[in-house]
C-alpha cells in the first residue's frame, strides 16, 4: 500500500518512515506542505499522513485543496493541537481521521489500518459496502436487491462516513464533529436521531447490512450473516 507522508520534524520524518516500512508500507516522504500538494494530486497513494504545521501550506490547507481538486485518497491528519476547534478545522478541511501528538505507534498504525479499510469508489464514483452501493452525488442508496431509496443531508453524510471507515467504530463524538462541526449535549441527541433514520432508509431497501452501536464505543456498519 502507497503511502505519503508529509513531516516537517526530520527525525520524527525519519522515526515514522521506519515504522510504517516494517509495517510493509511503500513510504514516500515529504517535509513541506507544497510537495506535500504535488504528490497528493498525482493520485498515487492509497493513504497520506500529514502534519498540520508545515513550512509553506500548512496541513489543513493541502488537504482543502486536494480534496477541491477531487483528490480522494484518506487523509489522517496529525497536529500537536488537541483543541476542539482545531480538530474540527482538520476534519471540515477534508482530513478523514485525526490524530494528536504525542501519540502511541499503536493508535497510528490501528487508524491507518482503518482507513485502508474505507470504502472504495466503484467505476460510477459511488461508495460500496457488502450488498449497498451509496451515490453521493445523487444521495441515492441502492441494495443488489434493486431496491433503491433518496437519502436527506444528515442520512447521506452519516452513511457516507459510516461507508467511508467500514470495519471501525465510530464514536458519536466523531461523528458529531464530522456532520455537525461542533460537540454538545444537544449534537449528540441528534447522533441519535439522524442515526434512527438511517437504519430506517436500511430496512426499507432490505439490504443485510446494519448500524450497529457498540456500548460505550459508538456505531459501526456490520454485514448480518445470511441465515
Amino acid at each position: 500500500m502507497k503511502l505519503l507522508l508529509a513531516e516537517d520534524e526530520k527525525r520524527m520524518n525519519r522515526a515514522l518512515c521506519e515504522i510504517l516500512r516494517q509495517e510493509n508500507y511503500e513510504v514516500t516522504s515529504v517535509e513541506n506542505g507544497e510537495d506535500a500538494l504535488t504528490e497528493l494530486e498525482s493520485g498515487l497513494y492509497d493513504l497520506a499522513v500529514l502534519d498540520v504545521m508545515m513550512p509553506g501550506l500548512n496541513g489543513y490547507t493541502v488537504a482543502r485543496r486536494a480534496r477541491a481538486s477531487g483528490v480522494k485518497t484518506p487523509i489522517l491528519m496529525l497536529t500537536a493541537k488537541s483543541e476542539l476547534d482545531d480538530k474540527v478545522e482538520g476534519l471540515d478541511s477534508g482530513a478523514d481521521d485525526y490524530l494528536t501528538k504525542p501519540f502511541m505507534t499503536k493508535e497510528l498504525l490501528a487508524r491507518l489500518r482503518a482507513l485502508g479499510r474505507r470504502g472504495i469508489p466503484t467505476n460510477d464514483g459511488s461508495l460500496k459496502f457488502e450488498d449497498l452501493s451509496l451515490d453521493v452525488k445523487t444521495a441515492t442508496l441502492r441494495c443488489d436487491n434493486g431496491q433503491s431509496v433518496r437519502l436527506g443531508e444528515k442520512e447521506l453524510r452519516i452513511l457516507e462516513y459510516l461507508i467511508s471507515n467500514q470495519g471501525r467504530v465510530l464514536s458519536r463524538e466523531q461523528i458529531a464533529l464530522k456532520i455537525w462541526g461542533y460537540e454538545n449535549d444537544a449534537e449528540y441527541n441528534n447522533v441519535e436521531v439522524y442515526m434512527s433514520f438511517a437504519r430506517k432508509k436500511l430496512a426499507y431497501i432490505g439490504t443485510r447490512c446494519e448500524i450497529k452501536a457498540i456500548r460505550g464505543l459508538g456505531y459501526e456498519l456490520r454485514c448480518r450473516d445470511v441465515p
